[in-house]
């Protein structure tokens, strides 16, 4: 097996993981971690980074332009939802657009914490379990509240039932409030531990750090239902994922990392 030294740091070339032995001919340790090619990690988190963002914003601004407000009258409400065309433009939104969205953040966040996995020296234990679960919980909360603002549209267009206008105004803020309030507090949470993991293990420049930082404050402490919040955590995803990009785009195709905090030494080391 060939293997390569730069500066007391092991690297794998892809194709060099033959037998599954080490360079000693010895049998790989027990919770030894797989090879990982860096520059692929990089860029599936910021793709699939720059989906979820796209198809939320997408998603909210269908829902905030195109769908009557909670101060709509009576009348306007009936006429929205027993209209087939408008009505479906909610079905759209709330089981396409926002369920899909949901699914990419839970490759993203995998994603991510492979890359961070990879990144950081030593990755701390407690802020990589409160980015998992703050991003479970923020998908939750995601998934439900599509579910909620689209429920009125779903139930007229299967059972062609008379439009109840109390019901038509209460399920879509209720699910407003599950995207607004919960999710948004989720959002910060996951903001917040993966601007530290990220300062940890160098991978973010420090404006992105601050921004990261303020970002987190005011998602956590705004008690807003402005429709525009909700683009706020989107936006910053698209930022750190320009930067991933960035990131990637120097780094060699061919480098591959066998142990977490590999990749941060050879940056160290260069």
């Amino acid at each position: 097996m060939s293997r390569y030294l730069t500066k007391g740091v092991n690297v794998t070339e892809p194709n060099d993981q033959q037998q599954g032995l080490l360079s000693d001919g010895e049998p790989p340790k027990q919770g030894l971690h797989n090879p990982l090619a860096v520059r692929k990690a990089a860029l599936l988190t910021a793709t699939i980074g720059l989906v979820h963002s796209l198809l939320l914003i997408a998603g909210s601004l269908v829902l905030k332009t195109q769908t009557p407000g909670i101060a709509a009258s009576d009348e306007a409400l009936l006429a929205f939802y027993e209209d087939p065309d408008q009505r479906r433009i909610v079905v759209i939104a709330g089981l396409y657009l926002i369920p899909f969205a949901g699914l990419a953040f839970v490759w993203f966040f995998v994603a991510l914490r492979t890359w961070i996995s990879a990144s950081a020296p030593r990755l701390n234990v407690m802020l990589s379990n409160v980015q998992l679960v703050s991003g479970i919980i923020y998908t939750t909360l995601v998934l439900a509240a599509g579910g909620a603002m689209s429920v009125t549209a779903v139930t007229i267009e299967l059972s062609e039932g008379a439009v109840d206008p109390l019901l038509a105004r209460q399920f879509p803020q209720y699910g407003a409030s599950l995207l607004l309030v919960f999710a948004m507090r989720m959002a910060a949470m996951f903001v917040l531990t993966t601007t530290n993991l990220g300062r940890l293990s160098g991978i973010l420049p420090k404006w992105f750090i601050v921004m990261g930082f303020a970002v987190a404050v005011g998602l956590l402490f705004t008690a807003s239902f402005s429709s525009w919040l909700v683009f706020v955590f989107p936006a910053w995803i698209l930022v750190f994922c320009a930067i991933l990009l960035d990131r990637a785009r120097k780094i060699s195709p061919d480098l591959v990392v066998s142990d977490p905090g590999e990749l941060e030494r050879l940056q160290r080391a260069a």
